[in-house]
């Protein structure tokens, strides 16, 4: 067995409008389980960015430790990378994104890089509106150390070794409505024809895009008693809307019946189309996505889809007037102005 790709493609292969393949954005092999969610995401991930024909080097992804850190070996091979240690990815990718706005910010993390040595970091990347997509894998376990439950394990849920979890969940869709994020998703592993325009919709959005995804762990949580199996997953799936994403370039067009439909414009001009399985759910009210979202799960439903997003959002560049420039290509000139600007600055404060 090898677990190097090969470098020929096939010249045949259908290329998107910058010239790169669906192959130029995969990785190496993966070596998850096999069956395991997280791959499935990677896919959704190599797919977006492909048809949004993103250049691999205007991407940087960033995790932390766990199952869901290793993927970005798996897809985006020719973008920028940077493995930080576990729950801190936040940060890293706080400092990359002050000192260079140019880019494209992927975090990926986990239940228990986010949920539990993370939280501190999440909960302030959210107030502060960091501009990033940041993808919470989930599958209520510690895949790496035998199973055991993790803080978004729903209270009740039986672990495959048959214990019964005696603690309530942390539900980070909820905290992250809370505390002011301006998009928030919940998607399915399994379910790419909505986790893929869902990415895509994080990617173009102007500020903190959080997407957590329901990934059963095929090895250590996808028994019977598992509230985070694939058929548990599925058969109390409820889905808010079916979505597509219409990229600024192309044709604009609606044709959903009245009062079926929405259509949210976002800050490039592109368009994220609706077509709402609930009637009265408006993805621009914070206060209806709560409200569904404790019913949802009053009646032991995974509620999935676009579930609120502030289309007016300001990113933290915006909120502290920072310079338009990436730092790391300031010049000595415009680092260091002078003993003048020194002193001026100074007497503003006499």
């Amino acid at each position: 067995m090898t677990y190097i790709k090969p470098a020929f493609r096939h010249p045949g292969l259908a290329k998107n409008k910058i010239g790169f393949a669906r192959a130029d954005y995969e990785g190496a092999i993966s070596t998850l389980c096999a069956g395991c969610g997280h791959d499935s995401i990677s896919g959704a991930i190599v797919q977006a960015c492909y048809e949004m024909a993103i250049a691999p080097h205007r991407l940087a992804k960033l995790s932390g430790i766990g199952c869901s850190s290793k993927t970005p070996t798996y897809f985006l091979g020719k973008s920028h990378g940077f493995n930080s240690v576990h729950g801190r990815m936040p940060s890293i990718t706080t400092g990359a994104n002050m000192a260079n706005r140019d880019l494209i910010y992927l975090g990926v993390s986990g239940d228990g890089d986010t949920a539990s040595i993370g939280m501190g970091q999440f909960c302030h990347a959210v107030r502060r509106n960091l501009n990033m997509m940041y993808v919470v894998m989930n599958n209520g376990c510690y895949g790496l150390t035998k199973g055991q439950d993790s803080a978004t394990a729903d209270f009740g849920s039986v672990s495959k070794a048959g214990s019964e979890n005696a603690f309530p969940a942390i539900d980070l869709v909820g905290l992250a409505l809370e505390l002011g994020a301006t998009f928030v998703a919940r998607s399915f592993s399994g379910d790419k024809k909505q986790l893929v325009p869902l990415i895509k919709a994080a990617l173009s959005h102007p500020g903190f895009a959080f997407i957590d995804v329901i990934s059963p762990c095929v090895t250590f949580n996808n028994n019977p008693g598992s509230t985070k199996s694939y058929d548990f997953v599925r058969e109390h799936i409820a889905s808010t809307s079916v979505l597509d994403f219409v990229p600024e370039q192309e044709e604009i067009t609606v044709d959903y019946g009245e009062g079926t439909s929405a259509s949210v414009v976002l800050h490039d001009g592109s368009l994220l189309q609706l077509h709402k399985l609930n009637p009265d759910w408006d993805p621009t009210d914070r206060d209806s996505a709560v409200n569904n979202l404790q019913h949802a799960k009053a009646r032991g439903q995974i509620l999935t889809g676009l579930l609120y997003i502030d289309p007016k959002s300001h990113d933290l560049h915006q909120v502290l007037n920072t310079v338009a420039q990436p730092l790391n290509t300031l010049r000595k000139d415009q680092l260091c102005p002078g003993s003048a600007a020194l002193e001026k600055i100074n007497a503003e404060f006499r």
